[in-house]
């Protein structure tokens, strides 16, 4: 028994912000103060290099004095790098290995971004190529503007300049700006206003604004050409990808399991959506329970979102505000009744409503979500389930 929860996101772009604009956040979705507000997108043509396929057949590109002349220009790899950090020694024709540790280092700042997904962006705007001669407002590999640089760009490498030409820059600006996205369309599926891959939803709001994609409540027709493009990249640069990290928060168990039957009959991760047929992530876990059975919360919080959504049907996000400094919320799906409303405080075990399957649902169930510090984890680390 599943539902909605499979997760899961530029042809045509704008100055980059299937979910509401950066700095914007629906109710229950607790914003980040230090997360920097982009500016307004305006749409404009793409650009596009000749990728990193046109030089499949060109051997011999990654010479040393290109790499010592990167190193000179960057200042190297990141400064937290040591030798055995990188898992394996992988090059694509055409891209400088010694971009690859930035490429990790850039992803490391959420769950959602991966090196392969910025690596098969840079490769869909630029090329690999800088593009310095071109009259374009567009600069660098990852073809930032001045407007965008001054919100995502920083010195990354230390050389004393951050400039959207700096390729080690660059890569780290496009990591936190993904990562940001990334957090606002995990915000609208928590709240229901979009349904999607995560991923999907990512780049789309990257390609044509994230208020374009909450306003379609998915991947928008505008995004898709562009987010095609990428996907069609990725497997060229899979080997860049660390292994994945393990998913949950604190190692004890701090929730209380929200029904009392805990048959997990669809557990997070990977799966087959058994509505859609789509395979994508599965954001949470189905408890098997029968139709009206009590559901409670699962630690002391306060209702952020109490209300029917499309895709989850009845469903309640609980926020139980910060735990090891990041903020914690649970979520509660397909619900037959609702038993909250949103600004209540409720403590552990208080009814937030009863099993059902509305929404997107094939039978009586509890989708039942952990998102932490923005992201969502998987679930069974967090609660006390017994063996």
């Amino acid at each position: 028994m599943s539902e909605n929860g499979a997760v899961e996101t530029r042809p045509e772009r704008p100055d980059r912000t299937e979910e509401g604009s950066v700095g914007e956040r629906l109710p229950g979705v607790a914003a980040d103060p230090a997360t920097p507000t982009p500016p307004q997108p305006t749409p404009r043509p793409r650009r596009r290099g000749p990728g990193a396929f046109a030089f499949l057949v060109l051997p011999g590109l990654l010479t040393l004095s290109a790499v010592a002349g990167f190193l000179a220009l960057t200042g190297g790899l990141p400064s937290d790098w040591t030798p055995g950090t990188e898992r394996q020694q992988v090059t694509v024709p055409g891209v400088n290995e010694t971009y690859v540790p930035w490429l990790r280092k850039a992803a490391a700042g959420c769950t959602v971004v991966t090196p392969s997904l910025l690596a098969a962006q840079i490769d869909q705007l630029s090329g690999w190529q800088d593009d310095t001669g071109r009259l374009s407002a567009e600069q660098g590999i990852a073809g930032f503007t001045d407007a965008e640089w001054r919100t995502w760009g920083k010195d990354d490498d230390g050389n004393g300049k951050s400039s959207p030409r700096d390729p080690a820059d660059a890569i780290m600006a496009l990591g936190r700006q993904d990562c940001a996205l990334a957090g606002e369309v995990t915000g609208l599926r928590t709240d229901g206003t979009v349904t999607g891959d995560l991923v999907d939803l990512t780049l789309a709001a990257f390609a044509v604004g994230s208020r374009e994609v909450a306003a379609a409540g998915r991947v928008p027709a505008g995004a898709r050409t562009y987010l095609a493009e990428v996907r069609q990249l990725l497997p060229l640069y899979q080997a860049f990808d660390r292994e994945t990290p393990a998913a949950g928060g604190p190692a004890d168990a701090i929730l209380a399991p929200p029904v009392t039957t805990l048959v997990i009959t669809s557990p997070y991760g990977s799966r087959q959506h058994p509505l859609t047929g789509v395979t994508k992530l599965h954001t949470g876990v189905d408890f098997g329970a029968p139709q009206g059975a009590q559901v409670a919360a699962a630690r002391d919080g306060r209702v952020a979102f109490a209300a029917m959504t499309r895709a989850y049907g009845n469903r309640v996000v609980i926020d139980h505000g910060t735990v090891d400094g990041k903020r914690l919320e649970t979520t509660y799906s397909h619900l037959s009744v609702l038993g909250v409303a949103a600004g209540q405080n409720v403590r552990t075990g208080t009814p937030v409503g009863r099993v059902g399957s509305t929404g997107l649902s094939t039978g009586p169930h509890l989708h039942f979500e952990v998102v932490y510090d923005g992201y969502y984890a998987d679930p069974r680390p967090w609660l006390a389930l017994g063996d």
